[in-house]
């Protein structure tokens, strides 16, 4: 199968059946966007003003066979916004384990259209999702 003759609606509900990752509101035919807020960064805070560190990446299309994905670990805000932030110590694995998690679940779903996924150049050679 191909990126074309996969329409946008179908990736949009295969993507959202992967778990509660999808935003759909916020991706596009060109540009699909997942985040994860991993670690709540105080349950002090009534739950609508919780913020969150975890991570968001973006999937696009590149050819017939291929997508491409960049991501950022960082903070999200009580008003719903992701800003790159380091990750406190304490909390990177989990952050790194629940990214991990979704890139597998992300391939698998991939797999099963016969197309793949491949790391933007800007995330370098070493990250989180490079092949060990």
């Amino acid at each position: 199968m191909s990126t074309e003759a996969v329409s946008h609606q179908k990736l949009l509900r295969l993507f959202a059946a992967i778990g509660p990752y999808l935003r759909s509101e916020q991706s596009e035919e060109q540009a699909y966007f997942f985040d994860c807020l991993a670690v709540c960064a105080s349950a002090k805070v009534e739950p609508e003003k919780r913020e969150f560190w975890g991570w968001w990446l973006v999937l696009a299309p590149q050819d017939e066979q291929r997508f491409e994905f960049h991501y950022r670990l960082g903070y999200y805000d009580a008003e719903g916004n992701w800003q790159e932030r380091d990750i406190p110590r304490k909390h990177e694995e989990e952050v790194a384990r629940t990214l991990r998690d979704f890139y597998d679940k992300l391939a698998a779903c991939l797999d099963e259209l016969s197309l793949s996924a491949t790391s933007s150049p800007e995330l370098g050679d070493k990250h989180l999702l490079s092949p060990a």
